[in-house]
Parts: C-alpha cells; structure tokens; sequence
C-alpha cells in the first residue's frame, strides 16, 4: 500500500513510516529490515513524528484520532480523540511534554502527552488546517489553513499574537527558522512568504514557481530555505542578511 509520510528517530538508526493500509512501521535503516508494526488507526495514516528524545512516536490519521506510541515496546500510549474531522498533521514540541495537531475540522488541539488530555482547541480558521508547528523553545506554534491563512499563538496563554494574512491560495506547509525569529508558509498561489515571527509581519514574498508550492523549509543555520512545488521544480532560497539586523 502507498506510504504517505514518514521521519527519523534522531536517537537512532529507526525510521517510521505512514500508510494507506492503516499503520505505521518502525524500520531498521541499517540492515533494511522491518523493525514493528503499530496498528489501531481504522484509516490511514498521514502524519509520524517522533519526540525528542526518540522513545514515542505521534501518528495523526483520517480516523480522526492521532496516536501516542512506546516506540520500545510497539504499545499505544495514548489515542487522542476529540477532532470532528481527519488529522492532517502531528508534532511534538523540543520539551516533549506537548502534541500539536491540526484537522480538516478547522481547529488545532493541543495535548498533555503525559495524560493525553486535551488542553486547548484553536478555532478561527475558516477552512481545513493542514500543518501545524511550534517554534524551537515550544513557546509558540503556529497553524496554516485552506483559508489562506496562519494563525500564531502563544503556548503558555493560548492567545492568538497574530493572523497572517497575505496568501491568496490555501496554506500547506509552515516551518519556524531555528532561531524561532521567522515564519515560513508555503501556498497554492505559487509563493512561499517569510514572516516576523513576533509581529507576524510579511517581511518577503518568495516567487519564481509556475505551479502551486507544498513545501518549504529552513537550513540549520536558517539563512538558506528550500521550497518544493507542483512545477516539479526546487528553488533553494538564500536569505538576505539584513532581515535579521
């Protein structure tokens, strides 16, 4: 069946992938061979993310649910239920101690993973939230929507600091520089656009793809960006040096 989506464990030479077939798999990258299989979700998988320190595993599923795992062990730690639609993306902050999911229901849920409960629904969104992303400290994160839209919010208080207007087509893709200093969003209408991640400011509209852009992300020292479009092509970004002067 058709893998979907997959990531590295950072603490080891494990992979996990996403399925159509409804599971994920944890693979051995060295010998190449399959390590578990992890099932529960009754539809298919479309979003891994391993923790920090590598020992749990979030998959988020059109079923609706997303899912904790002990990566040791295979077992489900904790099904996250409450979306009213399907999960299109899961992450974990740096710390651990949250989950982050965003749904075709519009909202984004914020969860204990120690107790798997929610702590926060994120409304405002007018259409499918597609990706969702914290900053570096786990200080705030951020949600992009078919509405064309992003929305950043304060971890600690769950404010919203700002919308981010802009994108004439749906946003699929968002990523914070390393330095939690810059917001990339990445749309259907062709463009990726950096933003202040303080003031949600437009700071520079990335153009140049003939086709809708799906993806976008920064280097390690986050002053090279890469976005991959529909036009088949890569466009590897340099940023300028005064942005963050």
């Amino acid at each position: 069946m058709e893998i979907v989506c997959l990531a590295f464990n950072m603490q080891s030479a494990v992979v996990a992938t996403g399925s159509m077939d409804h599971t994920a798999k944890l693979w051995d990258v060295e010998k190449g061979t399959e390590h578990m299989t992890l099932s529960g979700h009754t539809a298919e998988i479309v979003s891994v993310c391993f923790n920090t320190s590598g020992d749990l595993l979030a998959t988020g599923s059109f079923d609706h649910d997303s899912r904790l795992w002990d990566v040791r062990s295979g077992q489900c730690v904790h099904v996250l239920s409450g979306h009213r639609g399907e999960v299109s993306s899961t992450v974990f902050n740096h710390a651990g101690s949250l989950v982050l999911s965003g749904s075709i229901d519009t909202t984004a849920r914020l969860w204990d993973v120690r107790s798997g409960r929610c702590l926060s629904i994120k409304t405002g969104h007018t259409d499918e939230v597609l990706d969702v992303a914290f900053n570096t400290s786990g200080s705030s994160f951020v949600s992009a929507s078919a509405d064309g839209t992003a929305r950043l919010y304060n971890t600690i208080t769950g404010s919203c600091l700002a919308t981010l207007l802009g994108h004439t087509g749906e946003i699929s893709k968002v990523a914070f520089n390393p330095q939690a200093t810059r917001l990339l969003t990445a749309s259907s209408d062709r463009t990726c656009r950096l933003w202040d991640a303080d003031s949600g400011e437009c700071l520079q509209v990335l153009s140049g793809h003939t086709d809708e852009v799906f993806s976008c992300a920064f280097n390690y020292e986050g002053d090279s960006i890469i976005t991959g479009s529909k036009d088949n092509t890569c466009r590897i970004w340099k940023a300028a040096e005064d942005l963050d002067s």
